[in-house]
């Protein structure tokens, strides 16, 4: 769909920075499409965009955490869920020597909750046989902000550990028993590619970009599995989609599927202020799911499948 020179317009978005490459592509693209339309968009982490879009201080917020009921209730305007992409959290290390591990959900769990401190601790060793693991100290690295990465792996940790779930529990921000503070993921990468010993979680293309190692996680059917497109929407094809799209897809069942998986979402405010803007946005949204999709795979995302594609268009289209 075309746009006049009378629905040009500055959209303002914010939130999480998990999507933040793909989306920064697709609004570049999309704006460079529709001359007058410039998007903007802040990431600034799932917890401040679940507050902007809350508050109404921009036209669309972006979280990979799906708004709880009682935030849904505070918001001063309805708020739809978009589910945009899925993508993958992988646990980042930067460990001397070695570049293949594995890390067991227990193991990972104990890891952050500071009760395995070094990298020679035998139940590591026990999921590597044959590497040569050093005795360093483990430096943990979580996220300083409120994070929807931080949201999905906790949320994981939470599925497989009682001793997690009934400690830090999940969330965007959490308390960390141990460790430093990255801000974003991009911050969090540049700790672990500085800290020696250090392990911390991002979004799959993060740990791409900065040539990062990762490890292989056991999934709940006992198979090894690296974070990949395959190993997401592997973990997305046996899950059951409500109607407002408010799912966990972490430790899914399935051979292949990978076990620290999501889906993220843009937050759409259903009757905005401005119906021209209200128009664009509409627009761009059909644009995303019908264009953009394509893009997704390139820059290590698992795009919507296809019936669910459809779906998530009908939603749009009965945007008011």
């Amino acid at each position: 769909m075309a746009l006049g020179v009378a629905q040009a317009q500055k959209v303002t978005g914010a939130g999480a920075t998990f999507p933040a490459p793909i989306y920064s592509k697709w609004f570049t693209q999309y704006s460079a499409a529709h001359p007058g339309v410039e998007i903007n968009y802040q990431a600034i982490g799932s917890g401040g965009g679940i507050q902007q879009v809350t508050n109404g201080t921009v036209d669309f917020g972006a979280s990979d955490m799906p708004m709880k009921d009682d935030q849904l209730a505070a918001a001063k305007v309805k708020v739809i869920h978009i589910p945009t992409v899925l993508g993958a959290v992988v646990p980042i290390f930067n460990v001397p020597g070695v570049s293949d591990l594995r890390l067991s959900p227990d193991v990972l769990a104990d890891i952050f909750l500071a009760k395995i401190t070094t990298w020679n601790d035998p139940r590591i060793a026990k999921d590597n046989p044959g590497v040569n693991l050093p005795g360093d100290k483990i430096t943990v690295v979580h996220r300083s902000d409120g994070s929807g990465t931080s949201f999905i792996f906790t949320d994981y940790l939470s599925k497989v550990s009682p001793e997690w779930k009934l400690g830090p529990g999940s969330g965007t921000a959490v308390y960390w028993p141990t460790g430093v503070g990255g801000k974003g993921n991009e911050g969090v990468a540049a700790q672990v590619r500085q800290l020696s010993g250090a392990i911390g979680y991002v979004e799959l293309i993060y740990a791409l970009q900065n040539h990062i190692d990762f490890a292989a996680v056991r999934n709940k059917a006992g198979n090894w599995v690296k974070g990949s497109i395959d190993g997401v929407t592997a973990a997305a094809a046996t899950a059951k989609i409500p109607a407002d799209y408010r799912v966990s897809i972490t430790d899914a069942p399935g051979p292949n599927a990978y076990p620290i998986s999501s889906f993220t979402y843009l937050l759409i405010p259903a009757h905005p202020a401005d119906a021209s803007k209200e128009k664009v946005i509409k627009d761009m949204l059909s644009w995303i799911v019908n264009s953009g999709e394509s893009e997704a795979s390139g820059l290590s995302y698992a795009p919507l499948p296809q019936a669910l594609a459809d779906k998530v268009l009908q939603t749009i289209y009965a945007l008011q």
